[in-house]
């Protein structure tokens, strides 16, 4: 793993240059996700601090316990399109540090990081067998979920897949974390920077075109402050240039990942309007130079939470604005949210702060920070219809997933002859 690390770091602009290519990020985007990918292999390296066991001696009368952590055997992970890079080391170099082997499903839309990853590791000298990549959909996928020499599964990708990956996983056996989808909310409360704010939602919502499952997708701005937050995003989200990424081209945001899927998202526009939110900024109408599945940022006013933008996952560049009268209107709005990925308050109170921090139900919390995701060293922790599973990715819990404890309990008996003449001292002097 440190080899892999240092060839990782070597390839860094090459790799960058792979996932924009592949995916469509701005080159900015893909080198922020090589080098969080890279953080997971440099976790990895610490692995002998961290999969320890524990020991206790005299529990009883000349008997020690000790605990002792083991691999599971043979684990897969199967991963989304949006970060071809970082996610798959999410999973497989912890649980190659852990003795298992691995078997990777990448998505089918973005191959090409996945292979270059497994050919660094066999170049930093992986034995043969232990990394093995599958292409495929979902036969292979559901070939995975139920072979018998399967024993731990990885996902993340959408809730509803998130939630078959999960149930079909653990009816045959296996232990399973499924990351799904997100509606995570920002609030903007009454005190907070207004300009400082409103720039670290436009990063939340529209980086990585808003297809990443820690994106602001729910801006809810409280009180007094909500028009000139909607005017700040609607000014914010119209000056960023779209165009394609490919060939260093100097742009914020790039295209979808599908023709198909650029269009699903540019859908939701017109259901806003037919439910009676006003569309501030229009994505359609954005000037766009070059071709290609692009949608320029879009921010809709005054939806509600039973709205179907309020609650469906968009996973694109659409930034929703429900307006809340008070931090407990704001609390509220968020509990009538099915998922529980990560949500923000920009504040500089710190009641508001603590008491957002302590009943929001999401499992990342971000205190003025756009995208609260963990770093390496902590658990991706996602709650209901965002997460499927007792043991979340990443950190420790990840190490814990990809490992099974042993409890081993000793006694020794003092028999005539330990109490005699050390037996090697008795052999050294001809059995005298």
């Amino acid at each position: 793993m440190f080899r892999y690390r240092e060839m990782l770091q070597s390839h860094f602009e090459e790799l960058s240059a792979l996932v924009t290519r592949e995916h469509g990020k701005t080159i900015t985007e893909a080198r922020a996700e090589v080098q969080r990918g890279i953080e997971l292999v440099e976790f990895a390296c610490g692995i002998p601090s961290l999969i320890m066991g524990q020991c206790l001696e005299n529990i009883a009368t000349n008997v020690d316990a000790e605990t002792s952590r083991h691999p599971v055997g043979v684990c897969a992970g199967i991963v989304p399109f949006n970060f071809p890079f970082m996610v798959p080391l999410w999973m497989f170099p912890i649980a190659i540090t852990c003795g298992n082997t691995f078997v990777l499903k990448p998505s089918e839309k973005v191959p090409l990081s996945s292979n270059r990853l497994g050919e660094l590791l066999i170049e930093a000298g992986l034995p043969t067998g232990v990394l093995n990549i599958v292409h495929g959909d979902k036969p292979c996928v559901d070939r995975l979920l139920t072979h018998p020499l399967v024993r731990a599964i990885s996902f993340v990708g959408s809730s509803g897949v998130a939630k078959h990956v999960y149930e079909t996983g653990t009816a045959h056996g296996k232990r399973v974390q499924a990351a799904g989808g997100a509606k995570n909310h920002l609030i903007i409360m009454p005190d907070a920077d207004l300009d400082l704010s409103v720039t670290a939602v436009q990063a939340s919502a529209f980086g990585c075109a808003g297809e990443r499952c820690m994106a602001g997708s729910v801006a809810v701005p409280v009180g007094r402050i909500a028009d000139d937050v909607v005017e700040g995003l609607v000014k914010a989200g119209s000056s960023m240039r779209v165009g394609p990424t490919d060939e260093g081209a100097d742009v914020d945001m790039g295209p979808l990942v599908s023709r198909q899927h650029r269009d699903r998202v540019a859908s939701y526009l017109d259901v806003a309007r037919s439910e009676g939110a006003e569309v501030a900024l229009d994505g359609r109408k954005a000037v766009i130079s070059g071709d290609g599945f692009l949608l320029g940022p879009s921010v809709v006013d005054r939806v509600a939470p039973t709205m179907r933008l309020a609650k469906e996952e968009v996973f694109g560049p659409v930034l929703s604005v429900v307006r809340a009268d008070d931090l407990d209107h704001a609390l509220l709005i968020g509990r009538s949210c099915e998922y529980g990925n990560g949500a923000s308050i920009f504040t500089r109170s710190g009641y508001a702060a603590r008491q957002f921090r302590r009943h929001f139900g999401a499992g990342m919390i971000g205190i003025n920070v756009g995208v609260p995701a963990p770093m390496a060293w902590f658990s991706f922790t996602g709650w209901n219809r965002s997460f499927f599973g007792d043991l979340h990715i990443q950190g420790v819990e990840g190490i814990q997933f990809y490992t099974q404890q042993k409890t081993c309990m000793t006694r020794w008996f003092e028999s005539p002859s330990d109490s005699a003449d050390d037996p090697i001292w008795k052999t050294t002097r001809g059995g005298a």
